[in-house]
């Protein structure tokens, strides 16, 4: 900014802990304050005024005692911050007047003193600094326009710039600050006079307030002004983490905080600045306190910022139009709840801005309502009286009340349009080996660990086991995962003979894994079978998978192999990421029984990996060579899927559904029935009743 003043107040201070270039990084307090007038129209010099400040923690580092020289005990005996800041707009009005100036800037050496000590302090103690302290004018920067052959502006000190006009640096054995102060006094008389007339005009300025407002995807976002915070308050807002950054200017709607996959804050924000030199600031308060939590700083990218932040809903930008309004989060809402509900809920002591305009409903991209909106105020008062109602009922529900900001509305709302409407699996399945992998039958020389921690790795299994791992046979190890692609806590292992499998359930039963027990038993592989499929196995005995018919059980026969011939291989991209592994994957990873269309909805996916030591350590899966899914296509022997369908994975049902209501969820996109026959094979009550007519499946 450009302006015109008649003085200028040179300020200099230190804090209890380091001093220099790391002025202000350690969080410690200011302990003092020195301060001259320069009147610019006269090129005079007022008198030095140093006073002390008195700090909450009077424990001075050593490096403070040296250069200051001054005592825990001198410091007790001094005035708080609030009150010295009192005396430094008296003796400055005063003195002012005396000169007959009416406007002055203040002048510091670099923005460390200002940006990194007075504003995070007086914002940590609830001060309100004056008017003068959000502006003033960087002597360091001011010299290199000046002189620029001198050195970087970053690189100058006081000294340096002394030596370069040929002043004297010598100090008389003065208190710690007067020299500093005396002698930058005479920087800038020297700067406004022959031969270098300079002007001071463009001075620096610090932001009263977080101004919010929405970004576009579109907008270009320099990664060099980018930040990442952790460890914040759950409760955290954008003011909450503005005020942490106090001082250094935030970019317009720069704060967003992020959330994890359930839609719930994550501890984590991205903050933009509006420049480099305040997110190199920025990066110096690692570790600084926001109550009694410490945030972490990092280096993000504009990127990471935009993915969170940025939009491209006319409906949001429209929305967040409404500036410097407090924005509420609505969570929890009747799927039935309209807007009058929800202004109603509020009532008049809290006032919705503009009415229905300031109400946005969270919905897929169906229209179907999430449970989530957000609600515009106009001022804290409204807002605080609003957040009085956290948990208060609407309905039959209760409301979950939160602060927000314009990028986690954006951020709500990608997440949600983003939803596919119904889960999908990959088209192709196809057969690719042409006998079981788990082998079936009576012999009990396979063991289960049940209770597993969900981050156990293979490298855990195989500590677990000891000296066990010696008998686990070759592609032994089969990890289970749930229906939704995760680790369910179980594994199955193979052994080499029923002894052994006997011998690890006697020797490892409840040993502790990662601080948590694990359950080991005995059985075969037909027992495996029946528990991928849904059926339980303890020491009490083994219960059979359910089914969605009682009369289907007593066609489960443990003689038969509930595990087709030839196994259904999904793409890696089904549920994970393909895992990194030196050697060939072997082709096989997830199965499907062939017995009954019931079974399938109880069905665990499976996941299994070489024998050591060349065992991976993450769950992945892996896609089977292209020759041999050619080879096993060819010489398939019975029906698949046609090409132009599509498997399609059911999640969210209720638990009494019935095939019926399946059927008549899906009415008029029904296959003809000769497409079931072919991997599915259903008992003849289910398939009687995919081959109905319409006009029964729809009763």
């Amino acid at each position: 900014m450009t302006a015109s003043h008649d003085s200028l107040v040179v300020l200099y201070g230190a804090t209890a802990g380091a001093s220099g270039a790391k002025l202000g990084s350690d969080e410690r307090e200011l302990v003092l304050l020195v301060w001259q007038v320069v009147d610019l129209h006269n090129s005079k010099v007022g008198e030095v005024h140093r006073v002390l400040v008195k700090a909450d923690s009077l424990e001075l580092s050593e490096q403070c005692k040296e250069e200051i020289g001054v005592s825990a005990e001198e410091l007790a005996k001094a005035e708080p911050l609030d009150r010295v800041l009192e005396q430094f707009n008296q003796v400055l009005s005063s003195e002012l007047k005396s000169l007959g100036r009416s406007s002055y800037c203040l002048c510091t050496d670099g923005q460390l003193l200002v940006r990194q000590v007075l504003h995070p302090e007086a914002s940590k103690k609830n001060l309100v600094l004056p008017d003068c302290f959000y502006s003033f004018y960087d002597l360091q920067k001011e010299f290199h326009k000046c002189c620029p052959n001198a050195a970087f502006a970053k690189e100058l000190s006081i000294s340096s710039m002394a030596e370069y006009l040929e002043l004297s640096t010598e100090n008389p054995a003065n208190e710690f600050g007067v020299f500093e102060v005396i002698t930058m006094g005479a920087i800038i008389l020297s700067l406004i006079s022959e031969p270098y007339n300079y002007g001071f005009k463009n001075f620096e300025t610090v932001k009263y307030k977080f101004e919010t407002g929405p970004c576009s995807k579109a907008e270009g976002v320099n990664g060099e002004t980018v930040i990442r915070a952790r460890g914040l308050p759950w409760q955290s807002s954008d003011q909450d983490i503005a005020r942490f950054f106090k001082g250094l200017n935030i970019a317009k709607g720069g704060v967003a905080l992020c959330l994890n996959s359930q839609g719930r804050r994550n501890g984590e924000a991205l903050v933009r600045f509006i420049n480099p030199e305040h997110r190199d600031l920025a990066l110096e308060r690692h570790k600084h306190h926001m109550g009694s939590r410490y945030i972490e700083v990092y280096k993000a990218t504009g990127e990471e910022f935009l993915k969170i932040a940025g939009g491209t809903s006319n409906e949001v930008a429209q929305f967040l139009s409404k500036e410097n309004q407090v924005i509420i989060r609505m969570r929890g809402l009747p799927f039935t709840a309209s807007v009058d509900d929800v202004l109603g809920f509020f009532g008049n002591e809290c006032p919705i801005t503009g009415g229905k305009e300031g109400l946005l409903f969270v919905k897929y991209p169906d229209g179907r309502p999430t449970g989530d909106a957000f609600v515009l105020f106009a001022c804290e008062e409204f807002a605080q009286n609003a957040l009085k109602k956290h948990k208060e009922i609407l309905g039959k529900r209760y409301i979950e009340l939160f602060r927000s900001t314009a990028a986690e509305v954006q951020q709500v709302l990608n997440r949600y349009m983003s939803t596919p409407l119904i889960s999908t699996l990959p088209a192709p399945i196809i057969p690719v080996i042409p006998q079981p992998f788990i082998a079936t039958g009576h012999a009990r020389d396979c063991i289960r660990l049940r209770g597993l921690p969900y981050t156990a790795t293979i490298e855990d299994i195989l500590d677990f086991m000891g000296e066990f791992t010696i008998d686990i046979k070759p592609h032994g190890v089969h990890m289970v995962l749930n229906q939704q692609g995760r680790p369910s806590g179980d594994a199955f292992i193979q052994m080499k003979s029923a002894d052994r499998a006997f011998l690890v359930a006697q020797k490892c039963h409840k040993k502790t894994m990662k601080d948590r027990y694990v359950e080991v038993f005995q059985c075969s592989g037909d027992e495996m079978s029946y528990v991928l499929m849904g059926g339980t196995l303890n020491r009490s005995g083994l219960s059979p998978p359910p089914c969605l018919s009682p009369p289907t059980y007593p066609t489960f026969s443990p003689c038969t192999s509930v595990i087709p011939a030839e196994a259904a291989l999904y793409q890696p991209q089904a549920l994970l990421a393909p895992t990194r592994t030196a050697q060939p994957p072997p082709p096989a990873v997830a199965y499907y029984p062939a017995q009954a269309t019931a079974t399938q909805l109880y069905m665990n996916y499976t996941t299994y990996y070489p024998s050591p030591p060349v065992s991976p350590t993450t769950v992945g899966y892996f896609a089977a060579p292209q020759a041999a899914m050619a080879a096993a296509a060819t010489s398939a022997t019975h029906a698949v899927l046609p090409q132009p369908g599509a498997l399609i994975r059911m999640q969210g049902l209720p638990y009494n559904i019935a095939t019926k209501d399946i059927l008549s969820f899906f009415q008029g996109y029904q296959y003809a029935p000769d497409d079931y026959s072919g991997l599915i094979q259903m008992n003849e009550q289910a398939r009687s009743m995919f081959q109905a007519p319409k006009e029964w499946v729809c009763l």
